[in-house]
């Protein structure tokens, strides 16, 4: 860590850290920090974070080139590993976290990990693994359906949603996608924009769906691995490539949740990630 280049510090958001330190035993509260997916923010997060505030010191993140964190020059998962890594570090004077990734955020979970063992306690990994999905991309249009958005024109929000039918039937994923949809202030920008990194991100989804080579030795800690049982993400053939890195694995399947685990069963995924940081932190 002390010999990274300092970059552009990552927006986050804490919750639960005032007064930060748990009364029964007068010690700082154990950490715990989200990682979103690919267009999402750290605000996604909110509502089981603030189930876990009275135990827990929480961060909510903004990955890079999403929500208010700045973007970068060329999607890469160690890079965007390292700029965590900093914020955590910043965050807590090197103290460990758990780490809580989804999909693009699982990867990048992972990977910090990998290249940081010190600054994680603990991770937990929802509905990703660590390989290759290039083979098809269910975001591509997503992002198809966002560039053709006529944001010159446009006037409202609902007049942007209907824009978004053609490519993005489903109303659940154009709310998820147009909660990046600003106008005016972000950098003094006038007029409709998206606040991610749409270019890059667009045009670099293969390098998301990838997995590189981290040139690291296994994580050593405890791991859990969240999937969804009407997911194609995780898959038995997974499995090799997942316990290689994460020896300490213990996988979950939650019923009736599709890739977006915590947004189908979140009473479900809450009770698993709850139990998981007790048993962790027992362990710590």
């Amino acid at each position: 860590m002390n010999g990274l280049p300092r970059r552009a510090r990552l927006y986050g958001s804490i919750l639960g850290a005032d007064p930060g330190v748990d009364h029964d035993s007068g010690r700082t509260k154990p950490r715990v920090a989200f990682c979103h997916g690919l267009f999402g923010q750290g605000k996604n997060w909110t509502s089981i974070a603030k189930q876990l505030t009275d135990d827990y010191i929480v961060a909510l993140i903004d990955m890079p080139d999403h929500g208010r964190s700045p973007w970068t020059a060329e999607v890469s998962y160690p890079h965007s590993a390292d700029l965590v890594a900093e914020y955590l570090l910043d965050s807590s004077d090197g103290e460990p976290w758990t780490v809580v990734g989804h999909s693009m955020g699982g990867k990048i979970a992972m990977m910090l990990a990998l290249r940081h063992p010190d600054l994680v306690q603990s991770l937990c990994v929802v509905d990703i693994a660590p390989v290759d999905y290039t083979g098809g991309s269910e975001f591509v249009p997503y992002v198809q359906g966002m560039r053709s958005v006529d944001l010159g024109t446009l006037r409202s929000r609902a007049e942007a949603d209907q824009q978004l039918r053609a490519t993005v039937p489903a109303q659940s994923v154009r709310s998820f996608l147009l909660q990046n949809l600003r106008r005016g202030s972000d950098d003094d920008q006038t007029g409709w924009h998206w606040q991610m990194n749409l270019q890059l991100l667009g045009d670099q989804l293969a390098t998301l769906g990838g997995w590189p080579d981290p040139h690291a030795e296994p994580y050593p800690g405890p791991t859990l691995w969240v999937g969804g049982a009407d997911s194609n993400y995780i898959r038995p053939e997974y499995a090799p490539a997942m316990r290689g890195l994460f020896p300490q694995l213990r996988t979950v399947k939650i019923k009736n949740a599709r890739h977006w685990v915590h947004s189908d069963q979140p009473e479900v995924f809450t009770a698993v990630l709850k139990d998981f940081l007790s048993r962790t932190a027992a362990v710590a």
